[in-house]
């Protein structure tokens, strides 16, 4: 028996070590920000969401722009909880932040930089990602080369900070060097009861390609800071599923 738990322990020690000299952030402690996310674990390599890593997010119009920037918001917002603050870099202003509020974020513990060039927002982006009092840095951009991604992917794997490109309409679909593509599409909200209103947010959350893992797709919410998870109709995925948190 002690033989057995002394390979499987060093088997993890083994998987660990791979998972890092790839560029992810490994510890499955107590204190692991995002380690309650539910079935959706079952995608993530070692079921731990990869942080110290580069994730890019994909929206083709406002409402999933909307939806994207929500869930996001639920992921800075646990990170928050245990390091810094985060960097915020848009070009359009389309964000209001007030509306961080309901995801768990405080809107004055983000830096908020709007700019009009794409290259001065890759600039600021990789700069940021090098410091490592930051918890997360957020860029909204329209597209960036493979050598670009690539750059940003080393700058997080020196500092540990985990960063979220968000591609709002993209003009060319390319390979980039991050670790993770996800793409989020708003739902219909489900109220409470009968009292008329907007019930909490709702979205179908695509992992489209994620490197060690298994891609799936999953419709899930955020309420009372947790995330809860609805079931699918037959046909909308063949990857596992279920309730966790709140319903």
């Amino acid at each position: 028996m002690e033989t057995a738990m002394k390979k499987k322990s060093k088997i993890a020690e083994l998987r660990a070590m791979i998972l890092e000299a790839e560029g992810f952030t490994v510890n499955s402690g107590t204190d692991w920000p995002l380690k309650d996310m539910g079935v959706m674990e079952q995608a993530f390599p070692a079921g731990i969401f990869p942080l110290g890593a580069i994730h890019e997010f994909i929206s083709n119009d406002t409402e999933q722009a909307s939806a994207s920037a929500g869930f996001i918001a639920c992921l800075i917002g646990r990170l928050m909880q245990q390091k810094g603050p985060c960097l915020w870099v848009s070009l359009g202003k389309r964000l209001f932040p007030p509306s961080l509020s309901a995801f768990g974020v405080a809107p004055d513990r983000v830096f908020f930089v709007n700019l009009s060039q794409e290259k001065d927002a890759l600039w600021v982006i990789e700069e940021a990602l090098k410091c490592p009092s930051i918890a997360a840095v957020v860029g909204e951009i329209h597209d960036l080369d493979l050598t670009a991604s690539r750059r940003l992917q080393l700058a997080v794997e020196q500092s540990h900070v985990t960063g979220f490109l968000h591609r709002y309409r993209p003009r060319r679909m390319n390979n980039m060097g991050c670790v993770a593509r996800w793409n989020v599409k708003p739902m219909s909200s489900i109220v409470s009861g009968r009292l008329p209103g907007i019930g909490h947010p709702l979205w179908h959350v695509e992992l489209q390609k994620i490197r060690n893992g298994k891609p799936g797709s999953w419709q899930m919410g955020w309420k009372e800071d947790t995330f809860f998870y609805e079931e699918q109709p037959l046909g909308v995925t063949d990857n596992v599923y279920g309730r966790t948190g709140t319903s």
